[in-house]
């Protein structure tokens, strides 16, 4: 479930950039570039978490 959320928030949240720095920059606001980054956006957070290790827990310390 945490994928899901982790999509949509992802999601939303790269539209909002998006459709904020096209206002700033007086550009159209296009979907589909909006989504593509979106996208992008969430597997490089899924593979930087992948990569970055787990935090170790207070037994192991």
């Amino acid at each position: 479930m945490k994928f899901v959320w982790g999509f949509i928030w992802t999601f939303i949240l790269v539209h909002m950039l998006t459709y904020v720095a096209g206002s700033m920059l007086a550009a159209e606001y296009d979907f589909k570039t909006a989504s593509i980054l979106g996208i992008g956006a969430y597997i490089l957070v899924l593979v930087i978490t992948t990569i970055l290790p787990t935090p170790a827990s207070a037994e192991e310390h």
